[in-house]
């Protein structure tokens, strides 16, 4: 019997001792296989944090804020490829010793490796992040850049007022009332940078509502802020969504800039009250009626005392704390800005660096001035905004100051509160002939920044939260439309049209915007034999095809015109009027018919078409023989449909203007580009069928812009000598849009661009 139980428990002992060794013997025997996985697992966690690393740092370009595990698990990852560098350093060593190997380093070594596998493999099983990280909440740009604000007493009396007013029970709506240029909107931001910080609110927004406010605009802006897709296109439908999700958030402060007239903030989507407890609102205003008629807790806002008018404007005018007899005449002319902080800024930054007399001359002609007045609109503060207007001509001489005037007055052609774009400001301005001693387009482009500098400068316009555009604050815009009711340059300027104006043949620049399709009385014929400049915009609606609808007879009297400005306009240019001194035409989002007829604007040197529909373009673009600026953008290029029975009507499409869209793209004529020989600048940026060596006749081209398909690049090298700037897209479509594409490629010194599939 004991001979058959000792074999058995041999064997049980044998089973256990190999069940106990074979880790032990695996790292003597299978050493080779340890090395080989893992030298795999951590070159695919190299691999795989290097991706990672490319997602997170597209994400923080996206200025997302990174997920928590994310960052852990690069931190984990960077810690086992640091820690296993010197365990592949000591693979590599042990090589060494192939032919008379170190078993007990060669044990150690496996054994260390195979404890690692795991780690690093369980690091790669955890790594599939479908995002890197999430959208940061906006807090709103106005509070991020809020640092103009001056602590005085009235501002502090104010602030305080609003403060207790915000957390004081049964208020909803706080009005802050107060002069133009007083400091009503810095204030506000300031109110709005404090809360955010403190946490007073879970969320606080600010928007502008000006005199004619775009309400899909202003929701888009709010909807942004809490995160908000809408479904609906309608704006009711839109506020209503907006209401409901700012329901949902418990406390919120609403910041309302520039208020004008009673508005019920339901109509853009604005709980409070019985609605929504929680959420307070903020409003600023010229007119204190307003506050009153809305119910608000009412606050004024007064100008700085004499002491600390004379702080703010020593602090902007760059002068030292002394008793000079330069600081004595400066305090006199802070005197007559009346206490404004917008005056005080805008005059102290005109004069900086002046000299003695200088600052005497700029003294003795406040003293002069006895017919600037406007209470009503402007107060106290048209003394001295044109002091500073004045004096933009000061040490340059007399033609290039009233060119950098007439920048300046160009400015206030466009809407209240918009984003001015550069681009579209100085094709405007070389139309009208502003710097003519210039001749290049690049040049002219040169004198037109610095212009803009100097009015930023001067503090007569502002720059803008966008790379490429201006903008004008719209007291400063209320000034020059003061500067050009009389006199030679003479504007008029409507934000919101309904029905034709009253005018008279007088004006030199004109801008229509925002012109509703229902006009009944649209002149087929206006007599303007001054008019040099017109912008005129249609209706914005959210059905793009709607189109205000002019005939080319309105344009048969404007022979001095120059630039001409159309958005969201339908017209025809057969039988188009000859306009002999038409020399810039840009079209945003029209219907452009017979686009050939251009030829009866034989001194057009800029053309821009910008997601415009045209009907093709031929041989006859050849007649523009001093066209030396081409933009095309977003063209659509249709093909005419069948007259449409029963829809011809002045206010909708007539039937030619009918189309079925095709994907071809810009379709040239072979060699129409090339004999194009006066171009400066050429941006193509629709699909297109152009020979890039087409472009060798182009002498004298500086900027250039295309999208290309690879068939479209040639062969054979050749030069454009005086290309300065160029981007051009192989093989896709440009992701970006026309505004930011305008910007990369004019005011960056040189771009280049190119993607290639």
């Amino acid at each position: 019997m004991a001979e058959y139980v000792a074999p058995a428990a041999v064997e049980i002992v044998a089973d256990q001792a190999k069940e106990y060794a074979s880790p032990y013997l695996r790292y003597f025997f299978r050493y080779g296989e340890i090395v080989e996985d893992f030298k795999n697992q951590r070159m695919a966690l190299k691999l795989r944090k290097q991706r990672v690393d490319t997602h997170v740092d597209e994400a923080k370009r996206q200025t997302e804020i990174i997920y928590d595990d994310v960052k852990d698990w690069l931190r984990n990852a960077e810690q086992e490829l640091e820690e296993t560098q010197n365990l592949k350093d000591e693979i590599d060593r042990v090589k060494c010793f192939k032919w008379c190997p170190k078993w007990g380093w060669r044990y150690s070594l496996s054994k260390k490796l195979a404890e690692k596998i795991p780690i690093i493999s369980k690091l790669l099983e955890t790594s599939d992040f479908a995002r890197v990280g999430y959208r940061r909440p906006l807090q709103g740009i106005e509070f991020i850049t809020s640092t103009d604000f001056m602590d005085s007493e009235s501002s502090k009396s104010a602030f305080n007022q609003i403060m207790e007013a915000i957390n004081a029970k049964g208020v909803n709506m706080i009005g802050l009332h107060g002069m133009p240029g007083v400091g009503k909107t810095t204030l506000a931001k300031e109110v709005g940078k404090h809360a955010r910080e403190q946490k007073l609110f879970d969320k606080v927004v600010m928007f502008t509502m000006s005199q004619n406010p775009n309400i899909r605009t202003i929701q888009d802006k709010v909807a942004e802020m809490f995160g908000l897709n809408f479904h609906t296109n309608t704006e009711e439908g839109r506020a209503e969504e907006l209401f409901r999700s700012m329901q949902r958030v418990n406390k919120i402060l609403v910041i309302v800039d520039d208020l004008w007239e009673e508005f019920k903030m339901e109509s853009i989507g604005i709980p409070f009250g019985d609605e929504h407890e929680g959420c307070k609102i903020l409003l600023t205003t010229r007119r204190q009626q307003v506050c009153t008629k809305m119910n608000c807790k009412e606050i004024q806002l007064g100008i700085l005392s004499k002491d600390e008018a004379w702080v703010l404007f020593r602090d902007k005018a760059g002068l030292e704390d002394d008793c000079s007899t330069l600081n004595d005449v400066a305090k006199e002319v802070a005197v007559q800005c009346k206490g404004l902080p917008l005056a005080i800024v805008v005059v102290a930054k005109g004069l900086k660096g002046e000299s003695l007399n200088g600052w005497r001359d700029a003294n003795q002609r406040f003293k002069d001035s006895t017919h600037l007045y406007d209470e009503e609109v402007l107060g106290g503060v048209l003394e001295p905004l044109k002091l500073s207007y004045d004096y933009l001509k000061k040490g340059i001489n007399q033609m290039a100051g009233n060119h950098i005037q007439m920048c300046f007055l160009l400015c206030s052609l466009f809407p209240e509160d918009e984003e001015i774009d550069i681009e579209v400001l100085i094709t405007c301005g070389i139309g009208v002939g502003l710097f003519p001693n210039v001749y290049s387009i690049e040049e002219k482009r040169k004198k037109f920044v610095e212009a803009l500098k100097k009015l930023q400068k001067s503090g007569l316009l502002l720059e803008s939260g966008y790379a490429g555009t201006i903008r004008m604050h719209d007291v400063i815009r209320d000034f020059a439309h003061w500067l050009t009711s009389t006199g030679e340059n003479r504007f008029m300027v409507k934000d919101t049209l309904k029905e034709w104006p009253h005018m008279d043949e007088s004006y030199t620049a004109i801008a229509l915007w925002n012109c509703s399709s229902i006009i009944k009385i649209f002149p087929d014929k206006v007599e303007f034999s001054k008019l040099k400049t017109l912008f005129l915009e249609g209706e914005g609606k959210w059905n793009r095809d709607d189109f205000l609808v002019v005939f080319g007879t309105v344009f048969e009297e404007m022979k001095a015109l120059q630039v001409l400005l159309l958005k969201r306009v339908s017209f025809s240019l057969k039988g188009f009027p000859s306009l002999p001194n038409l020399k810039t035409l840009w079209c945003f989002s029209c219907m452009l018919k017979n686009l050939p007829s251009l030829t009866n604007m034989r001194s057009l040197e800029i053309l821009a078409l910008i997601g415009t529909k045209i009907d093709g373009i031929n041989e006859e673009l050849l007649k523009l023989s001093t066209l030396k600026y081409l933009r095309l953008s977003g063209v659509v290029q249709n093909v005419p449909l069948p007259p449409q029975p029963n829809l011809v009507s002045r206010h909708i499409i007539s039937e030619y203007f009918y189309y079925s869209r095709t994907d071809e793209g810009i379709n040239f004529p072979p060699g129409l580009v090339s004999r194009l020989t006066s171009l400066q600048e050429l941006h193509v940026i629709p699909k297109n069928n152009l020979n890039l060596l087409e472009l060798k006749s182009l002498s004298r081209l500086t900027a250039l812009s295309l999208t290309l398909s690879t068939y479209q690049i040639p062969r054979e090298d050749f030069v454009l000598p005086k290309l300065q700037r160029y981007a051009i897209v192989v093989g896709e479509k440009y992701s970006s849009n026309r505004e930011a594409f305008i910007r990369r490629l004019e005011y960056s010194r040189f771009l280049i661009f190119i993607k290639c599939i």
